[in-house]
C-alpha cells in the first residue's frame, strides 16, 4: 500500500489549481504546469489542500495514487520555487559556453558539441566549467542535465567529462607493469 498518496499536499499562497476531471492544471509565480492524472485516481481539492485516492484498491491504482500524489506535489514546487541541477566539467581544454537557447560544449572531440535547450528550461554557464540546468518542470530539467552529462561521462582513471556537482566518481587503479 502506497502511504505517499495518504499525506494531502499543502498549496502555498499564490499558488492555483484547477481540475478539470483528469487535467490538473498548477499555476504559480514562475508558470504554469498540466498534467493529465490516469482514470484509476481521483484528485480532489479541499480547503487548500490537495488529495489523492485511487479508485479501486488493485495494486497498480494504489501505485499510480502514489505516483500521482508525488508528480502533483513536484508541479506545485516548480511553479513556486523551480528546480535547478548543477554540473561540473573536469578536463583540461573542457569548457561550456551558453548562448542563448544553445549550450556550446568543447569537450575533445574534434568538433565541438552544440545542445539546443528546449523551452521551459534555461541553461547558464557562470564559469566556463560550470553548468546550471534551471525550469519548473523536474523531469525536463533531469533530461536536459541527463542529456548534457551523456556527451561525455566521466571516466573512471583520470575522472575527466561532464558530472553532475554533488557526484562522487569512483576512481580506479591505473594497470601497474
Amino acid at each position: 500500500m502506497s502511504r505517499i498518496a495518504n499525506a494531502p499536499i499543502g498549496l502555498p499562497s499564490g499558488v492555483e489549481v484547477t481540475l478539470d476531471g483528469q487535467l490538473i492544471k498548477v499555476k504559480g509565480s514562475k508558470g504554469e504546469l498540466e498534467w493529465n492524472a490516469h482514470e484509476l485516481v481521483s484528485v480532489a481539492q479541499e480547503d487548500g489542500q490537495i488529495k489523492v485516492a485511487s479508485n479501486s484498491d488493485s495494486k497498480n491504482a494504489v501505485a499510480l495514487a502514489g505516483t500521482t500524489r508525488a508528480l502533483i506535489n513536484n508541479m506545485v514546487t516548480g511553479v513556486t520555487d523551480g528546480f535547478e541541477k548543477k554540473l561540473s566539467i573536469v578536463g583540461v581544454g573542457y569548457r561550456a559556453q551558453a548562448q542563448g537557447q544553445k549550450l556550446n560544449l568543447t569537450l575533445g572531440f574534434s568538433h565541438p558539441v552544440v545542445h539546443e535547450v528546449p523551452a521551459g528550461v534555461k541553461v547558464e554557464t557562470p564559469s566556463n566549467t560550470e553548468i546550471v540546468v534551471s525550469g519548473i518542470d523536474k523531469q525536463q530539467v533531469g533530461q536536459v542535465a541527463a542529456e548534457i552529462r551523456a556527451y561525455r561521462k566521466p571516466e573512471p582513471y583520470k575522472g575527466k567529462g561532464v558530472r553532475y556537482s554533488d557526484e562522487y566518481v569512483l576512481r580506479k587503479q591505473a594497470k601497474k607493469k
